[in-house]
């Protein structure tokens, strides 16, 4: 499995900015301001399951959803992180990281197929990506 054989799926392509890579994921976050957002994409193809990475990249994601869990309570300050990997719609393996509040509009349930999403406005969403990105290459 190598990372040239990498495709974004369309879906996620389509609701989410790029932020970065790490060594093993890209770095997405997704374009709803409701809900602070990461999603972290093994850049490997054709995975569904945690369990389908081999070994090294087990720890490599373990280890990355550990600093894009502190890059989210650094950027958001909220009062939970959900970390999830689903892949119910999304096949395509990616791990979900959220900031969630008790004043947010889903608390205390899931954001998966709340409402309907918000984008950032576009200065709002420069200004996320390059906090982001910076706090990212600081962990």
């Amino acid at each position: 499995m190598t990372e040239s054989a990498f495709a974004l799926d369309p879906r996620l392509a389509a609701d989410t900015v790029e932020v970065g890579d790490l060594a093993l994921c890209r770095v997405l976050l997704m374009d709803d301001a409701r809900f602070p957002w990461l999603i972290l994409v093994p850049r490997r193809p054709d995975l569904t399951e945690i369990t389908d990475l081999p070994e090294p990249d087990s720890a490599a994601l373990w280890q990355e959803i550990r600093i894009a869990t502190g890059v989210m309570q650094a950027l958001a300050k909220p009062d939970k992180v959900n970390v999830a990997a689903l892949g119910n719609i999304v096949t395509q393996l990616h791990v979900h990281v959220v900031g969630r509040f008790r004043s947010d509009p889903a608390w205390p349930g899931p954001v998966w197929g709340f409402g309907t999403r918000t984008p950032y406005p576009l200065h709002a969403r420069a200004q996320l990506i390059e906090r982001a990105g910076a706090l990212f290459s600081a962990a």
